[in-house]
């Protein structure tokens, strides 16, 4: 991955339902919001996933996205929380 990448951690987690993925990464994709990577699961009906994100290129702010991902997050039933991966990987430093 590119160094000049600002790279942002998206967790989405909730129940799951039909249309989370396509919702998130249509805000992403109309933000000009790179996802660079993607793991998601559903263990007993509740849905998880993380992304890597890429917002080198991104037309908003990082608190405008934080914000608008927590609306979006509410209207489809799940929690959408963002963090810049350089805090990321200090925080969970060994």
């Amino acid at each position: 991955m590119e160094n000049n990448a600002e790279k942002t951690i998206i967790t989405v987690v909730g129940k799951d339902t039909v249309g989370i993925i396509a919702k998130v990464c249509t805000y992403l994709s109309e933000n000009k919001i790179n996802v660079l990577d993607i793991s998601q699961t559903i263990v007993s009906g509740y849905f998880n996933m993380m992304m890597i994100v890429d917002r080198s290129a991104a037309t908003k702010s990082f608190a405008d996205c934080q914000k608008e991902l927590d609306v979006l997050g509410e209207e489809i039933g799940v929690s959408i929380k963002c963090q810049r991966a350089e805090i990321f990987d200090m925080m969970h430093r060994i």
